[in-house]
């Protein structure tokens, strides 16, 4: 690779170049498991599974999948929050050679039809409360023709697994139900258990598809992601070169990111099966009492996060008073974090936040701030190595774009897509010039290191003046009362758009709509200043925490034609 100025940044021993290793993933844990057959690999409340454990039940599940005639090329369907049967589906499949398809617990009926079609998913692994209560009922309009259905307590040990089971009933909704034995459906324990481990030896290429990962789904169609064995393993690898002195089997990842987002895929699951780090899963990610409980109780040393995560425990009462502070290492993604949530959270924990860039199409990681050198606070960092990045001209992608200017950002290395899954001229669009077109706007310093200023469909253009609402919320975030805040683009007469932000206060506290301008007053320029405010009790998000400014722009949208 030419020469790049961000590679002078890069902490020593980290080469521009990796020599990768041509393994899929599955290979990598099967070698993982041999080396370390005793070491913890899986925390799931009481349940504790070595990677040998880990190891023999994907190979059942690999041969039982065999046996309901997945081959090569099939696709399977994982909905499960993170639980050891979320670790052991995603594994025994691409061992197959099948293609998996990993879909959120939270999708509607409209979209499970629109997925699971769409990816032709022969079969499906999902929650027994979910068959309950959405699949079972409609299971004759959704493409899969075979079940296996995995319940919470049946990988924990005594008393939990018998007492889970009361509790879990009597949450809302449930979160546990009996599953009635009939064709076609499975229990994953039981299955897992009453079929002995020899799966066949499948010859999987380096560019065969892995992992259908779906973009969006919540409002239209979303796209499927083809991410090939290569562009999952490589980007493990990059992943690795990058983090220098991790010590890979003695380090504990908290993995409450979701497993069904890429980011929680690469950097919580697949990065700690090459590294031989211990997972400690957590299913809910919005449970913030229960995720600073698990870091005290399981020592965790690497976190990977949203900013929302690291905003609500900087705000949990009584966080002062636990011993949080074995945690050595955050990465934070998926959104811009401001600076202020970082200094508190590095004060809390003695940890150091570290940011970084990806997105579904790019298995996601193509961007980060070195572990050991320089950390520009506001910066997703500089591309990984084999990574090439130029920011361009949102009109036009044959001009590029000074220092210092906002473009549209463009990525090209190993880790990029193949490209949509029966989409052909999406993929062209999206990967046009052999660059991946990101819809972000970024721009570049004179080191290398990028910053995100915002999405395309998201910038304001007021009187012709931009507003990237990053900057807005940035502000408003930086104000002592404001825990939250997300800012879009309203119609205005006049202006064409207005800002306006929607603001959640911490506990307790006033502010007003009057008070808010003062302050954005003193710290933007005039014609970023929110003219509208609203004040809410929580921002909707999705099941990542990330802001859902295009369902607060429906919202207004919807308001605003009832006037």
């Amino acid at each position: 690779m030419e020469p790049r100025p961000w590679h002078a940044s890069y902490d020593e021993g980290v080469s521009p170049t990796v020599d990768y290793d041509e393994r899929p993933l599955h290979v990598i844990l099967a070698e993982t498991a041999a080396a370390r057959p005793n070491d913890p690999a899986v925390v799931f409340m009481n349940a504790r599974l070595t990677w040998s454990e880990v190891k023999r039940d994907v190979d059942c599940l690999a041969t039982a999948l065999v046996g309901m005639g997945v081959e090569p090329g099939s696709a399977v369907a994982i909905q499960l929050p993170n639980l050891p049967q979320t670790v052991i589906a995603y594994y025994a499949a691409l061992a197959v050679g099948a293609r998996v398809v990993l879909t959120n617990p939270l999708y509607t009926l409209r979209e499970l039809e629109h997925q699971w079609s769409d990816a032709e998913c022969e079969v499906a692994i999902v929650t027994d409360f979910l068959w309950d209560q959405m699949v079972r009922p409609n299971r004759d309009k959704l493409f899969p023709t075979k079940w296996i259905v995995a319940s919470i307590p049946e990988y924990l040990r005594p008393p939990l697994n018998w007492l889970a089971p009361f509790k879990l009933k009597r949450q809302d909704p449930p979160r546990y139900a009996k599953v009635v034995s009939e064709p076609g459906v499975y229990r994953f324990r039981e299955l897992v258990r009453r079929t002995a481990p020899s799966p066949p030896n499948v010859d999987v290429a380096w560019d065969d598809v892995a992992v259908l990962q779906y973009t969006g789904g919540t409002t239209g169609a979303s796209k499927g992601a083809m991410l090939t064995h290569a562009n999952l393993s490589v980007n493990v690898q990059q992943m690795g070169v990058w983090f220098t002195g991790m010590a890979g089997d003695r380090e504990v990842v908290l993995a409450a990111l979701p497993m069904f987002h890429v980011f929680g895929m690469t950097v919580c699951m697949n990065w700690s099966a090459r590294a031989g780090a211990l997972m400690v899963l957590a299913p809910n990610p919005r449970d913030i009492q229960m995720l600073a409980k698990s870091i005290e109780r399981h020592r965790v040393t690497i976190f990977p996060g949203v900013p929302a995560m690291f905003n609500a425990m900087n705000s949990l009462p009584g966080i002062d008073a636990m011993d949080v502070h074995c945690v050595k290492v955050c990465f934070s993604g998926s959104a811009p974090i401001a600076d202020d949530v970082v200094r508190r959270f590095e004060k809390l924990t003695g940890a150091t936040v570290i940011e970084g860039f990806g997105m579904s199409e790019t298995a996601p990681v193509t961007h980060c701030n070195p572990l050991h050198g320089v950390r520009k606070l506001g910066s997703v960092g500089i591309p990984v190595p084999d990574t090439d990045a130029k920011i361009v001209d949102v009109d036009d992608d044959s001009k590029e774009m000074p220092q210092g200017q906002e473009g549209q950002l463009l990525v090209a290395g190993p880790q990029v897509m193949k490209g949509y899954w029966k989409q052909p001229e999406a993929s062209a669009c999206a990967l046009k010039g052999g660059w991946m077109h990101t819809g972000d706007l970024a721009v570049i310093d004179a080191d290398g290191y990028f910053r995100i200023v915002g999405r395309m469909k998201d910038m304001i253009n007021c009187s012709g003046l931009k507003v990237f609402p990053d900057e807005v919320d940035e502000v408003l975030m930086s104000h002592e009362k404001i825990l939250e805040a997300a800012t879009i683009g309203v119609p205005d007469p006049s202006r064409g758009e207005t800002v306006k932000s929607f603001i959640v206060l911490h506990p307790g506290e006033t502010l007003t709509a009057d008070e808010v301008e003062a302050y954005t007053r003193e710290n933007l320029a005039a014609y970023k200043i929110p003219r509208e405010v609203e004040f809410l009790d929580e921002l909707p998000k999705s099941a990542v925490l990330k802001v859902l400014r295009r369902e607060l722009r429906d919202r207004e949208l919807a308001k605003r034609e009832t006037r």
